[in-house]
């Protein structure tokens, strides 16, 4: 199957009535040939007997594909594993659905390019979680990673597919973020994402030790909303709720100091629509901060569907269920939706409709999705009059 036109980006058709998903994360296996510290699937490099069949991960696309024109992201462990991963990207496009990878990008090279190509996959995130070898390297698990990335990247982009870089930031990086940016730039990638690391899986023995605090993180997105101003590129925090806050707080300290300040973006200024680098993953939309449940939802290699990859409730089972059933009518997904819920200052904070907190990083520190954020360093006016 060939590629859709150039032009082609991933940005979802406009839905009507309720609100149905975004994008869909899907977990085609735990196998992997890394080993990163802080890898959500503890990944093995063995293919797991629970993946999927190839029968019914075509049926899965099916259901949803039928559902909503959404944004399906094919994710691991490594999706470039599975040797049938380009089959079901190539049914997905079929079906109308717009397809992207996350991957290491140690797999990728011309010829896997070419294949990424082919089916119709439209835009590559590729994971770079230091500015250089060493950094990157020992957070992957495996020398050479860094180089075999970036070789992966160039081949995606000599075949004109957008990409992308993810950043997991943790105290081991988060002195190189200004270097990543600029990293990014040079490597001339459509889009810098950074993830604020959630305890889940092996980031759970880790969280401790290598999660940034809520001041530091604070700091950090803080500096990020300057840079989605200045650096030219689609930015998005992610993992990090609060960002949706501070952003709504620096555009009215803007204002007061009468600057002015120009209305919230569905797309990057330097991006004409339809142009191949306008938000093809459409998830910079200043929508809300914690979108699961709600926005997304992540599909396990086992069929299990997920508000999202790092909170590991099950809201349904597509063995059992069809997609639609679990998106309407599970009642996880009905509490998460319902803002009423939440707990602590999360619960009396005026942001919270942009904001929610992060349930995944709730649920992973104290075991209940409800509570506040634990990285939130905001106290809300509720919070302070008493």
């Amino acid at each position: 199957m060939t590629r859709p036109a150039p032009h082609h980006t991933l940005q979802p058709a406009p839905l009507k009535g309720a609100a149905r998903p975004r994008l869909v994360f899907w977990e085609l296996t735990t196998g992997c040939n890394l080993r990163c510290v802080h890898c959500r699937a503890s990944a093995t490099e063995l293919m797991s007997p629970d993946d999927l069949p190839t029968s019914e991960c075509l049926r899965i696309v099916d259901e949803i594909a039928e559902y909503a024109p959404l944004i399906l992201v094919l994710s691991g462990g490594e999706p470039l594993w599975r040797r049938d991963v380009f089959e079901i990207a190539a049914h997905a496009v079929s079906k109308g659905l717009r397809v992207a990878l996350a991957t290491n990008g140690t797999l990728i090279d011309e010829a896997m390019a070419h294949r990424i190509h082919e089916s119709g996959i439209v835009r590559v995130s590729i994971s770079l979680d230091g500015a250089d070898r060493a950094t990157h390297d020992s957070f992957r698990g495996h020398d050479g990673a860094f180089d075999s990335a970036i070789r992966g990247l160039k081949c995606l982009q000599e075949l004109g597919i957008s990409t992308q870089i993810n950043t997991t930031v943790s105290k081991h990086n988060a002195h190189q973020l200004p270097e990543m940016i600029e990293l990014a730039k040079s490597l001339k990638v459509d889009a810098f994402h950074l993830f604020l690391l959630v305890p889940v899986g092996c980031g759970l023995t880790i969280a401790e030790d290598q999660s940034v605090g809520a001041a530091e993180a604070e700091q950090i997105l803080d500096w990020f909303y300057d840079r989605s101003l200045d650096s030219g590129m689609e930015l998005k925090a992610t993992c990090a709720p609060q960002y949706y806050r501070i952003v709504r707080q620096r555009r009215a300290e803007a204002r007061r100091q009468g600057e002015e300040v120009a209305p919230l973006m569905t797309g990057h200024p330097n991006h004409a629509p339809g142009h191949p680098g306008g938000h093809p993953t459409d998830m910079n939309q200043m929508t809300r901060g914690c979108l699961a449940g709600s926005g997304v939802c992540f599909i396990s290699h086992k069929g299990s569907i997920q508000p999202c990859g790092y909170l590991p409730l099950e809201a349904g089972n597509l063995g059992r269920q069809s997609f639609r059933d679990v998106w309407e009518n599970s009642q996880l997904f009905a509490d998460l939706r319902d803002l009423d819920n939440l707990e602590g200052k999360c619960g009396c904070c005026e942001f919270k409709q942009v904001c929610m907190g992060c349930r995944a990083r709730s649920f992973g520190l104290t075991g209940n999705w409800r509570g506040e954020e634990p990285f939130c360093l905001y106290e809300p006016r509720a919070a302070r009059s008493h």
